[in-house]
């Protein structure tokens, strides 16, 4: 019976070193190939618009050796999809690098190495708004804009299956690509080998994450896929996870508006007929999921601006008398930065970590059940320079606030530290929006090298 292996040991390279036990654990059962994402954007989008990796580099070095050695050993494909966080040129450049760095180290025989960019031209995207072309929005965004992608600092595009397949035509042992959806990197040496597309896209879509699939939490393990003409197997590979029926189909929700389907460029995957059976103590096998083709071929756009300069102060409030009247505190503070700055270029915000720092609005528990808040005030501006004078401003007059049953001049709040913390620029999402495309392999210019040796 043909069937493939696909080994994934972490859902997101170099966040945190993946775990090596179960990594090896997998390479014992002689996989077709390893894939790693190592992009996202849960990680905010200021990673994106600053065009800086969210993960320190001597991490994502780390996962990178271990795989490539081990690659090369069985002498099968390496895949990294969305190098160092955000898929930008910069972040594929500095995996190719580490890629050579490791193979001279280790004095690797010679393989091919392909990379693939993601970025996209905010010249491209204008003069294709020029010519009249729509870019909808996703998820209830109003259609791409010229004053939008004039303030957008880095635009990358969700490649599809088609570049990666194309670089594996090529001769590529390893391939490190720009921004690609988390499934393509799994789904498309499956579609190149034959396997039904339905198939390979929900192979990729419950290997994206690694063990999240499997019971019981475990972060950074490794877990794999086989894949036949008929099925997909799940089997973590740490001893004491389980893949079952629960933990696979529970895993769609993740990170996802609508557990039953996933979009990718070129098509969508329907989860709704899936069947889901505990097929040995630690493995699930999974049938029924359909794919069906998109009339027009479009690829996700993902764009970040900066917004301003980003300054902070950390407040502690333990007086109850203080906590009771939360609101009226916050509401003193607001006022006094509107009568010295009135309605000027800049934001205040106040999280409330104790009351709903975590959910804002969202949170349904209204009633403050701590004993003690933390609120840290975050002011964006033009300049760290007048960020810092309202953050200043804004966080001392926590202290003074003037409160019924408040008697005292001090004991009210308690500063974390003295000084206004300088925080990173921050960054806005301004681009998540669907272009349109005649050629899956327009936007993905595919380099190959020799390397080793």
């Amino acid at each position: 019976m043909k069937q493939m292996k696909l080994l994934s040991p972490t859902g997101h390279l170099g966040l945190t070193p993946l775990e090596k036990g179960s990594f090896y654990e997998g390479i014992k059962h002689q996989p077709d190939l390893i894939a790693a994402d190592s992009g996202s954007c849960d990680i905010g989008p200021y990673p994106l618009g600053a065009d800086t990796h969210a993960s320190p580099e001597e991490w994502q070095r780390h996962d990178l050796e271990v795989m490539l050695l081990e690659s090369r050993k069985l002498g099968i494909p390496m895949i990294v999809g969305s190098a160092s966080d955000t898929g930008t040129n910069r972040g594929v450049n500095q995996y190719v690098a580490l890629i050579k760095e490791i193979a001279r180290e280790h004095h690797l025989p010679p393989f091919t190495l392909a990379y693939i960019y993601a970025e996209v031209s905010p010249d491209y995207l204008l003069e294709r708004l020029k010519r009249g072309e729509r870019i909808e929005g996703l998820q209830g965004r109003p259609d791409l804009t010229p004053e939008v992608v004039r303030r957008t600092d880095r635009i990358v595009a969700q490649m599809g299956v088609e570049p990666i397949i194309r670089a594996l035509d090529q001769g590529a042992d390893v391939i490190i690509t720009g921004r690609t959806s988390d499934a393509n990197i799994f789904a498309a040496p499956a579609i190149r080998a034959g396997f039904p597309k339905n198939l390979a896209y929900y192979m990729g879509k419950v290997l994206e994450c690694a063990s999240f699939c499997a019971e019981p939490f475990m972060g950074k393990e490794s877990v794999m896929g086989t894949l036949t003409e008929q099925e997909v197997f799940v089997e973590p590979m740490h001893p004491q996870q389980r893949c079952t029926p629960a933990s696979i189909a529970s895993h769609a929700m993740y990170e996802r508006i609508d557990p039953f389907f996933e979009h990718v460029a070129g098509g969508v995957l329907d989860m709704r007929q899936c069947n889901y059976e505990q097929y040995t103590d630690r493995i699930t096998r999974v049938t029924g999921p359909r794919f069906t083709e998109s009339s027009v071929y479009k690829v996700k756009l993902e764009g970040a601006g900066k917004v301003g300069e980003r300054a902070l102060a950390i407040v502690g409030i333990r007086d109850p008398a203080t906590i009771s009247y939360i609101d009226q505190l916050l509401t003193w503070s607001r006022t006094k930065v509107r009568e010295r700055f009135g309605e000027g270029d800049f934001q205040v915000f106040y999280h409330v970590y104790g009351r709903n720092g975590v959910m804002g609005d969202l949170e349904p528990q209204r009633v403050i059940t701590s004993q003690e808040l933390c609120i840290v005030t975050e002011v964006v501006a033009p300049t760290f320079e007048a960020a810092e004078e309202i953050c200043a401003l804004a966080s001392r007059n926590l202290f003074y606030a003037r409160l019924p049953e408040v008697k005292g001049t001090a004991g009210t709040a308690a500063l974390m530290a003295d000084e206004i913390l300088r925080g990173k620029a921050g960054y806005e999402w301004t681009i998540h929006h669907l272009l349109p495309l005649t050629d899956p392999l327009e936007l993905f210019p595919i380099t190959l090298e020799q390397v080793g040796g």
